[in-house]
Formats: C-alpha cells, sequence, structure tokens
C-alpha cells in the first residue's frame, strides 16, 4: 500500500466505522437465519435437501475469498469495502425469492460468495486500524458481529412471530443495512496500492504461516459449530433436560462468547495474543471435560460457558495474526477465513457422524482434544504479538508501516 498518512483522530473514527460494518454484517447472518423455515416452506425441500442447499454457502464463500485481496487493490480498500458489504446485505433478499432447490442453491451460493468477500476485505481494514491503534481491537470487532447478529436474529424473531412475508422482510432489512453499511464505509482507512505493487493473483495457496494460523482457528470454529448446533441436543439427549433448560445451554454459550469478544481485547494488549490462546484453550479444554465427564445439567452448562469463554477470541487473533504473517493480508486473511469457514461446515455434521456411531459422548471428546491444540499450538500467532507503530499524542500522525 502506498504512504499514507492519519493523525490518530481519523484512526479512531475509522475503527468506529469498522466495528459499525462488522455489526451490519452480523445482522445480516442473524436475518437471515432467523427465516430459514419460512425458506424451507417457500422453495419446497426436504430437511435432507435442505442441508445440502446450506451447504452451500460455505462454499460460495471458499471460492469467492481469495478474489477480495484484487478488488482492494484495484479499487482501494474503502471503495471495495463499500461495493462488497453493499453486495452482501443486497444479497439477503435473494434466498426468500428461490421457489425451488436448484435456484434455492445458486441463491445461496452467492450469498456465500458475497458474505466471505466482505469479509475478508473488512477483516484487512481491521487489522490495518489495529496496527496503527497499536492496541488489539479485533476481538472487540468480532464482538461487535455478535451483537450485530444478535439484533438481527430479533428482528428476524419477531417478524416470523407476526407471520410477516420474508421476502419483505428481507427487503427492508437489506435496504436499511446497505444503507448503514455504505453510510459506515464512508470513514474506514482509505488504503491504495503503491503505483509499482504488483497485484496480487486473483487464485493463489495462502502462505504457509496461514495455513497455520488457520489450523489454529480451526479447532477453535469446530468446537464453536459442534456446540451451537449439539449443545441442546446433548443436553436433552445424554442427561435428560427438558427442551427449555436445554435451549437455555446454547443461549448461554453464545452469550458468554460475545461478552468475552467485547471485552477480549484488554486481554490480549495485556497478555499479548499467545498466551491469552494459551490460557483460552486451557478453559476451553476444562469446559470440554465438564460437559463429557458430568452426568448433571448445570455441571454440562457450566462446561458449555466455559467452552464459550475459551473459544471466543482466538479466531479474532488469528485473523489478526495472519494480517501480520507476510507482505500480502488479504491473501493471508482469506486463507484464515477459508480454512474457518470449511471447520464451520463440517463440524455440525461430523459431530453428528460420530455420534450416529458411537455417542455424543464421544463426539465432544473430540472437541476436547482439539481444544487442548488451542493451548499446544497458540505459538503461530507469534505474529499478532510483534511491535506496532507507536502513537503516543492525540495529534500524532501515523504511517502506513508498509513500504
Amino acid at each position: 500500500m502506498s504512504e499514507v498518512v492519519y493523525d490518530l483522530r481519523e484512526v479512531r473514527r475509522a475503527r468506529y466505522a469498522v466495528a459499525a460494518v462488522f455489526a451490519v454484517h452480523g445482522a445480516v447472518t442473524g436475518s437471515f437465519a432467523t427465516r430459514v423455515p419460512w425458506i424451507q416452506d417457500h422453495a419446497g425441500v426436504s430437511a435432507g435437501q435442505l442441508g445440502l442447499a446450506l451447504a452451500f454457502p460455505a462454499l460460495g464463500a471458499s471460492v469467492a475469498m481469495p478474489v477480495a485481496g484484487s478488488i482492494s487493490h484495484r479499487f482501494g480498500a474503502r471503495n471495495a469495502l463499500r461495493g462488497l458489504i453493499a453486495l452482501w446485505t443486497l444479497a439477503l433478499t435473494l434466498p426468500s425469492l428461490a421457489p425451488n432447490l436448484l435456484t434455492l442453491c445458486l441463491a445461496l451460493f452467492v450469498f456465500g460468495a458475497t458474505a466471505g468477500m466482505a469479509d475478508v476485505a473488512m477483516n484487512a481494514l481491521g487489522v490495518e486500524v489495529e496496527n496503527r491503534l497499536d492496541r488489539s481491537i479485533m476481538s472487540g470487532l468480532h464482538g461487535m458481529w455478535s451483537a450485530g447478529a444478535l439484533i438481527g436474529s430479533a428482528a428476524g424473531t419477531l417478524a416470523a412471530h407476526l407471520g410477516t412475508d420474508a421476502r419483505l422482510h428481507h427487503a427492508l432489512a437489506a435496504a436499511a443495512l446497505t444503507f448503514l453499511g455504505v453510510l459506515a464505509c464512508r470513514w474506514v482507512l482509505d488504503l491504495q496500492p503503491a503505483e509499482d505493487e504488483e497485484p496480487p493473483p486473483r487464485f493463489a495457496l495462502p502462505p504457509r504461516s496461514a495455513l497455520l494460523i488457520g489450523a489454529v482457528g480451526f479447532c477453535a470454529v469446530f468446537a464453536e459449530g459442534a456446540s451451537l448446533d449439539w449443545s441442546a441436543v446433548y443436553l436433552r439427549d445424554q442427561l435428560g433436560t427438558s427442551a427449555g433448560l436445554a435451549a437455555a445451554c446454547t443461549t448461554g454459550f453464545t452469550l458468554t462468547m460475545a461478552l468475552a469478544r467485547i471485552a477480549g481485547d484488554r486481554v490480549v494488549d495485556r497478555y499479548g495474543a499467545v498466551r491469552t490462546v494459551r490460557f483460552s484453550g486451557v478453559l476451553a479444554t476444562l469446559g470440554g471435560l465438564c460437559i463429557v465427564a458430568s452426568d448433571r445439567p448445570a455441571v454440562a452448562m457450566a462446561g458449555f460457558a466455559l467452552l464459550g469463554l475459551g473459544i471466543a477470541v482466538v479466531v479474532p487473533l488469528c485473523f489478526a495474526a495472519a494480517g501480520r504473517s507476510g507482505p500480502n493480508p488479504s491473501l493471508a486473511i482469506a486463507g484464515v477465513a477459508t480454512i474457518t469457514y470449511t471447520s464451520g461446515l463440517v463440524a455440525p455434521s461430523a459431530i453428528g457422524g460420530i455420534a450416529q456411531a458411537t455417542s455424543l459422548m464421544v463426539s465432544f471428546c473430540l472437541v476436547t482434544v482439539l481444544a487442548s491444540g488451542l493451548a499446544a499450538f497458540a505459538g503461530v500467532l507469534r505474529a499478532g504479538d510483534r511491535d506496532r507503530p507507536k502513537v503516543s499524542r492525540p495529534d500524532a500522525a501515523v504511517p502506513d508501516p508498509r513500504p
């Protein structure tokens, strides 16, 4: 990127702008998730066909993510994020318009592709802001994504309760979120490529460092996907709880994750990324042991809460480390994002397959082993702890740290 000078006020404003973009991105996800039953009925697909269709967002994201770096290079970071977030918010309207399985799969492929490209662009800009502020913000940004998803889910739940047609609901939500997302992009950092900077390849394998960082993210997202989809089933089937208590377990898990992400930046600033993830891995492992070893619902619920606390900050720190791991942050972030998206796709079915062959307890033994990997391999995130540009005065000028 070219040498651009920002004062601290501009960087702080860019931080809030990127946080708003993260919240908008999450709100789209929450708005979609609550209307999946309506979309299933409208498309006339069975549960099995719906499961097939829901694999297409991750497939679309995996295919499209490597393109985000080329788009940012061609149009500049601000214009790229503005266009990609608008494509993502507008893509919210597509799934509810699909009349059959084929069109639903195509709509969800586009939905996932736009989500993945916007995800890479906003995380890359988040890392740039973090570099200039010289303190961790990525955990809080992902906490804003969770808050946005919660708001979108609440609005979707209300729309479903009122019997609102999802096509109307998603059209109104897309219009509002597009306006907010494009408006927020006005204040993000306007990074431009240097005149002699070679454009990144449209499709390329991520660097080896990103693969190692992605492996840590894989462990965290696998545990997250398993817990979100199977925690309620675990309490109901393994421990014989009521449906209400089982649902409360999932709610508690998501709440601890959101709170930990919002508060996580202070911990990272004090102890660094590596030590934070090592401690997080210990917490997550203890949570997994509570889940598989207990025959009491309260202890298992505490285990899921510990698991949520343990994995909450890992993925944000993986993105931050990837953004500092080489000369092409977007490519590295795209590589990590692709691995984590794949993990989120694989986890629910893998847990179900193992449970079918053995039991859910054995499935969560695997989750516990992967959680222990966070503590064992946290050292690969050391790129997130290296020196960053210092900012000491309110009027300080902060140059782009890369040539």
